[in-house]
C-alpha cells in the first residue's frame, strides 16, 4: 500500500518514512513502487538539500520486502521480475539493500543487520548486489549474502554498512542534526561531491575536461557568499547559484 510511504517536508529537508510497524516496516509490492516514485519526486525537487529515509517508530528500519505477499507477487521467475539512513532496530533483506544506496547511515547501538535470504532460497539480484558491493566490497558482501548472519551495530560499522553508531534514543537528534548540517552547506557543492564520487567509482580515469570541472565552484556566487561569510565570521546563507 502506497501508505506506507509517508512524506514529510521541513524546509529544505525532506523525510521518508517506511511506515509499516506491525511487520517491522517490510514493504508490499505496492510500497516499493511508491518509494521508487517518492525518490525520484524529491530529486527533482533542487530546492531540496537532504533527503532523510528512516523506519516507522524504534523497532526496525525495514525488514525488507513483505514475505506474506510471496505466494502472489513472488510465485515463479515471471512473477518475480515484475516486481523487481536514520537507522533503528532490525535493518535486513530489502532493508539493508535500500540503506546501500544512501550516501550516509546513522544507527542505533542496539540495531541488527543482514540479508538472510539465502533461507529463503532466493538470490541478490545484480543491481542490489553491486550497490551492496560498493558500499562494503566484494569480500564482505559475499559474507554477508553466503553466511546469511545478522549481526549488531559495532560489527555494521566495522564493515562499513553504516557511518556512526549512536545510543538509540539520540538516532533521531544525530540524524537530523547530519541532515541539517548537510543542508547548510552549499548545495552546489553537494551535488559536485556526489557526481564526482560516483565518476571515481569507475575504472576509467577522468577526461581533463572532467578534472576541469573541480574549478567551476569559483565561478558561483555560492563561493563568493562562503568567502565572505567566512572572513566576516559569519554564517553564509548559500542560495545554489
Amino acid at each position: 500500500m502506497s501508505g506506507e510511504i509517508l512524506l514529510a517536508r521541513d524546509g529544505d529537508i525532506a523525510t521518508v518514512t517506511l511506515s509499516n510497524p506491525e511487520k517491522l516496516n517490510a514493504l508490499g509490492l505496492g510500497s516499493w513502487k511508491r518509494l521508487g516514485e517518492v525518490m525520484r519526486e524529491l530529486d527533482a525537487d533542487k530546492r531540496l538539500r537532504c533527503v532523510v529515509m528512516r523506519g516507522a517508530g524504534d523497532k526496525a528500519f525495514a525488514a525488507g520486502a513483505d514475505i506474506s505477499e510471496f505466494e502472489t507477487t513472488r510465485r515463479n521467475a515471471k512473477t518475480a521480475k515484475k516486481y523487481g539512513a536514520m537507522i533503528h532496530g532490525v535493518c535486513v533483506g530489502g532493508g539493508l539493500e535500500v540503506i546501500s544506496q544512501c550516501d550516509l547511515r546513522i544507527c542505533g547501538a542496539s540495531s541488527r543487520f543482514g540479508i538472510p535470504i539465502k533461507n529463503l532460497g532466493l538470490v541478490v539480484g545484480y543491481g542490489e548486489m553491486r550497490g551492496l558491493i560498493a558500499l562494503v566490497g566484494r569480500a564482505v558482501a559475499l559474507e554477508i549474502l553466503l553466511e546469511g548472519r545478522v549481526f549488531g551495530a559495532e560489527e555494521a560499522k566495522d564493515k562499513g554498512l553504516v557511518n556512526r553508531v549512536v545510543p538509540d534514543d539520540k538516532v533521531e537528534e544525530e540524524s537530523l542534526a547530519a541532515a541539517r548540517r548537510i543542508a547548510d552547506g552549499a548545495p552546489l557543492v553537494a551535488r559536485w561531491h556526489k557526481k564526482f564520487a560516483r565518476r571515481l567509482a569507475s575504472p576509467r580515469p577522468p577526461t581533463a575536461a572532467e578534472r576541469d570541472e573541480a574549478y567551476a565552484c569559483f565561478d558561483t556566487e555560492d563561493f563568493k557568499t562562503g568567502v565572505k561569510a567566512f572572513l566576516a565570521k559569519q554564517k553564509p546563507e548559500f542560495k545554489g547559484k
